[in-house]
């Protein structure tokens, strides 16, 4: 099949709402296409703008590289170091009926565990048990843009395991201290406008008529709208969530990531932060499966076993036959906005929409067509 035929047949099928996809290598854009409806009445493609979330994170990675490049930061510096209200999270034990019993760490959470998702913190959507405690505590979801909500339990001791949560939102914080401007102004000044990402933005202000609709997925098999979107003028953008984006915007990242830190003349990062970003910093440990708390959000999310993490993204360590190849590295959004770029391969992709539950299983078959199908071309 085609890689247009693909999407075709994703939205005909019903396997998503609409679709926009861009491929493409160091050099260029290869491929761009669209299908659907991103809203009613307003056709799907390349100009669409996109809720991206997670997506944010691989953004508020580069930031913290950025910094460790001008020797302003380092990857085993103590989070506690730089925010001292890190020195307040504390992992949960256990619970004695209905109320949380807190224990300190046993070791010290750094950047690199901030940026690997090893710190310890997991979100409410993977972890019933962090939901329970939030309700007991009275803490607010970090989706509420609240500063006091990023004070999340940890489920681990920094360093002992995988975990998915807001420790993106944390590094951000930890950019803004450090150089001083807050997150949205150095990702502007030094991220967006250099790569010409004119439509990365921490508010849709101006975007309105472009902004995708977000689409759940009902009993019938069929889409309703729902609201969905970064909190508006949050106390802090959180680097978990916060951005709005196109995918041509996101390619221009992803082919600067392909071209060893530098695209179009403007040079990000040095080619040793680049091998830094991209290398395994989990330090043996694995990605682990994500299994749903909240199955109408997000249907389990599993990855191969080997999967690790670098500074940036998650890295697939082994070839998946006929898709990307060992060192690939990728990860996507809630609303099922995703991406990969393969260095050796010389590839990068995105296939967005705007959709719920995430990674549910037609959607995840679609998007591995669209994958076959680039690799195809």
């Amino acid at each position: 099949m085609t890689i247009q035929s693909v999407l075709d047949e994703a939205v005909t099928s019903g396997a998503m709402p609409f679709a926009v996809a861009m491929a493409g290598n160091s050099g260029g854009i290869t491929f761009e296409g669209a299908a659907g409806e991103a809203a009613p009445g307003c056709a799907a493609g390349p100009d669409t703008v996109f809720r991206i979330f997670s997506m944010t994170k691989a953004i508020g990675a580069l930031a913290a590289m950025m910094l460790i490049d001008r020797g302003q930061l380092r990857m085993d510096t103590r989070v506690a170091e730089i925010l001292p209200d890190w020195d307040r999270v504390q992992v949960l034990d256990r619970f004695d009926g209905d109320t949380p019993v807190m224990r300190p760490p046993k070791e010290t959470a750094t950047i690199r565990h901030l940026a690997t998702h090893t710190a310890g913190m997991d979100y409410e959507f993977w972890d019933g048990d962090v939901r329970r405690y939030m309700q007991a505590v009275g803490l607010r979801t970090i989706m509420s843009g609240r500063k006091a909500s990023l004070l999340y339990p940890l489920m681990a001791d920094p360093g002992t395991r995988w975990s998915y949560g807001p420790g993106s939102d944390w590094l951000g914080q930890v950019v803004e201290a450090v150089d001083g401007r807050r997150i949205d102004t150095f990702c502007r000044e030094e991220i967006f406008a250099p790569l010409g990402m004119d439509t990365t933005r921490f508010e849709p202000d101006g975007l309105e008529d472009r902004l995708a609709a977000v689409w759940q997925r009902q009993d019938d098999g069929g889409f309703a709208r729902r609201k969905l979107s970064p909190p508006a003028q949050p106390e802090f953008y959180g680097m978990g969530h916060a951005l709005y984006s196109t995918a041509g915007d996101y390619m221009r990242f992803l082919r600067m990531v392909l071209n060893r830190g530098a695209l179009d003349g403007e040079r990000l990062l040095s080619e040793q932060a680049v091998g830094a970003l991209l290398a395994d910093q989990m330090r043996g440990l694995t990605v682990l499966p994500m299994r749903s708390a909240t199955p109408a959000t997000s249907a389990d999310f599993v990855l191969p076993a080997d999967t690790t993490h670098s500074f940036a993204f998650a890295r697939f360590e082994s070839d998946q036959p006929g898709k990307r190849r060992a060192g690939s590295q990728g990860w996507a959004g809630i609303a099922n906005t995703h991406f990969w770029l393969d260095p050796a391969a010389d590839v990068a992709a995105v296939l967005m929409t705007q959709s719920l539950p995430f990674a549910e299983p037609r959607f995840m078959s679609a998007y591995d067509a669209y994958e076959r199908a680039v690799y195809d071309q």
